[in-house]
């Protein structure tokens, strides 16, 4: 089907967000979609922060875009918008680097206040980059998802619902050829 690149914006190696990212790369990969998943805080900080567009993790980066039909990005919210490590890395990509891409953002937080995080922070910023359609997105409260002690996922059924139709619906848009292409 699809090549689809799950890019978790998350600075911390033990985060919910990553771990729900991975969880829904699942149920991706199950519908045939190829998911290749991008943890930016394996970056290197030294490239991010320096603006070093030609260090190899960037260029990395910038060509696993370019390869992706989708994108689905995934950050936690701190002060009401996306985390400093995935700006850093949108920052460095090409202005246009989501043309013709179907993106999927998604969000956790501690609190409902931050659920307009989505549509006021992060959805401008990849309409800017040009992205063919971006999907309805879903904020999910930490509280929603529970890591076990061997490190399994638990996600609130209420939420595991609406993950369930907005991974759906992002999959199924993927099948769509955008007017974009068919035109050029």
């Amino acid at each position: 089907m699809a090549t689809v690149l799950s890019v978790s914006g998350s600075p911390s190696a033990s985060s919910r967000t990553s771990r729900l990212l991975r969880h829904l790369d699942k149920r991706l990969t199950a519908q045939g979609h190829d998911v290749i998943p991008l943890d930016v805080r394996t970056i290197p900080a030294e490239a991010l922060l320096g603006a070093d567009f030609r260090h190899p993790a960037i260029v990395e980066a910038t060509e696993m875009f370019a390869r992706a039909d989708g994108v689905v990005v995934g950050t936690p919210v701190y002060k009401a918008s996306y985390s400093g490590v995935l700006k850093a890395l949108l920052d460095l990509l090409p202005q246009y680097a989501l043309t013709g891409k179907t993106v999927l953002p998604l969000a956790t937080g501690g609190s409902v206040a931050h659920v307009l995080a989505i549509d006021y922070a992060l959805r401008p910023v990849l309409n800017s980059m040009g992205a063919a359609h971006i999907v309805q997105g879903w904020f999910t409260l930490d509280k929603d998802i529970t890591v076990q002690d061997d490190g399994s996922l638990t996600v609130a059924p209420a939420a595991t619902e609406a993950l369930s139709q907005v991974v759906d619906q992002f999959s199924a848009a993927l099948g769509r050829i955008p007017l974009l292409a068919v035109a050029g």
